[in-house]
Order: structure tokens, then C-alpha cells, then sequence
């Protein structure tokens, strides 16, 4: 399907592994739409009881790739709203999968990274991992991921972190519920394996019921959220646009200080 993603099935398990790691497994237009498509079809697969997510190399994900990144400054607000929309519904197919997913933290996640542990029903992590969500140091804001992020940690921790983009250890996010385990890197496999085992002793289709249960009762449907999910597109193709996020993203780019800064 594409060199950027592994894709491993064994016993009734699924291990997606990102696999950019001279990038830190960052996302761009291919990797989004590699990932997306090989949920869907695992989704289809009813030889598939779980699906784990993981990166390969040091790092889990460090959110957007330079490159991508790059293009999008220079894009138009349409061109980016559809891009925006692509990475929206990356997020909505994870988490909405009928299948349960465990996001197997190994490094650090950032940005895109962060929203895709969120999406995810079960996370651990190694307790080496750094977090962050940091794109108001961009002149942006985290748009797509937020429903997800907000919905694991809860808007008072959401509101500190997308505020000040400041990062955050493992113990960090086990304590705001972003992971629920964090543990020696060493360890990360057979914890991962632990969990998994607990899935495949249940019934499969009590499983999908009792993840479809969860997500009744707090009033999160798809339908509904691919209608935010272009609200937030629309968000932060505009703001991509605007002066400060040109500035934003062209000091980052540029690797330089943002005009904003005064330290």
C-alpha cells in the first residue's frame, strides 16, 4: 500500500506502524491517505479483532511534516481546506472504527501525533515519550484533533496546553487521561500484548457494541462530527492564510523567532 506504512497482521491483530523515521514519522499527503485507506479496509476485515498503532524508530509521530508543511504555506485557502479535510477524516475513520484500537506510544507525538493517540480507544506509552501540541507558536491552532484531544484530557487541560503549546512528559499525559499506562520502553511490547490479550478473550461483537455504547452516551457520532470536522478545516485553512500564520509558519520554516516573540 505505501513504504511509509507497515502493516502487520497476526492472530487477529492489526499493527499499523508509521514508517518515516529519518522524519520521525511525521505526516504528509501520502502517509494521511496510506493511513486512512488501511483503516477502512481493516475495518472491513472480519478477520480482524483489533488494530494497534505504532511508529517505527524512536518516534510515535512528530505531527506534520516539514516538507508538507512547506506547501501548505504557499497554498491557497481552498487547497488548504481540502487538506485539512483529508487529515479530518483520518481522525473520524480511527476513531469511529468499529474495531478497538491501542495506540502503542513508543516516542514522542506532537501535533497530528497527539490527536492520533487520542483517537485511539486504549493508549500506552513509554514512559521516555514527550508530548506537545504545539501550533499557537505557529500563529495556528490545533483544529482538526481537538474534539478528540478535548474529549480525552477535558477542556481544563486542553485549555492550558493549546494555549501555551507547552510539552508535556508520559507520567504527564497518564495524569490528564491522554494515556491511560505508561511504562519502560523496554516493556512497551509485552504491556501492548497484555491489553490486546484481554480484547481477543472477549466477544467480538460485544466489543464493538460496547465501543458504540461509549460513544452513544456522550453524544460523539460520526455524522455529527464530519460536520465540525469542516468547521475546524475551514479554521485553520484560514488561519494557515493569514499574516500571522504566514509568519508563524515562515519563522519555524525559516528557523528563526516569530515576530510575536519578545524573549
Amino acid at each position: 500500500m505505501s513504504d511509509n506504512l507497515n502493516i502487520n497482521i497476526e492472530r487477529g491483530i492489526a499493527t499499523l506502524q508509521l514508517n518515516r523515521p529519518d522524519v520521525h514519522n511525521a505526516f504528509d499527503d501520502q502517509l494521511i491517505a496510506a493511513l486512512t485507506q488501511a483503516l477502512q479496509q481493516l475495518d472491513a476485515d472480519s478477520t480482524v479483532r483489533a488494530v494497534v498503532l505504532t511508529g517505527a524508530g524512536a518516534s510515535f509521530s512528530a505531527g506534520a511534516d516539514l516538507n508538507w508543511m512547506r506547501g501548505m504555506a504557499s497554498a491557497s485557502e481552498a487547497d488548504n481546506y481540502a487538506d485539512s479535510l483529508r487529515l479530518a477524516e483520518l481522525m473520524r475513520t480511527l476513531a469511529f472504527l468499529s474495531k478497538p484500537t491501542l495506540a502503542k506510544v513508543n516516542g514522542a507525538a506532537y501535533g497530528g501525533g497527539v490527536g492520533l493517540v487520542a483517537c485511539c480507544d486504549i493508549a500506552i506509552a513509554a514512559d521516555t515519550a514527550k508530548f506537545g501540541l504545539t501550533e499557537t507558536k505557529l500563529g495556528l491552532v490545533p483544529a482538526v484533533i481537538s474534539p478528540y484531544v478535548i474529549r480525552a484530557i477535558g477542556e481544563r487541560h486542553a485549555m492550558r496546553l493549546f494555549l501555551t503549546s507547552a510539552i508535556f512528559d508520559a507520567e504527564r499525559a497518564r495524569t490528564i487521561g491522554l494515556v491511560h499506562t505508561t511504562v519502560a520502553a523496554a516493556q512497551l511490547d509485552d504491556v501492548g500484548r497484555a491489553e490486546l490479550d484481554l480484547l481477543l478473550k472477549a466477544g467480538p461483537h460485544a466489543v464493538r457494541e460496547a465501543k458504540a455504547l461509549v460513544h452513544r452516551d456522550r453524544g460523539f457520532a460520526s455524522s455529527t462530527q464530519e460536520k465540525i470536522d469542516a468547521s475546524n478545516a475551514a479554521l485553520i485553512a484560514r488561519l494557515r492564510i493569514s499574516d500571522e500564520g504566514q509568519e508563524g509558519l515562515g519563522a519555524f520554516l525559516g528557523k528563526r523567532k516569530a515576530a510575536w516573540t519578545n524573549s
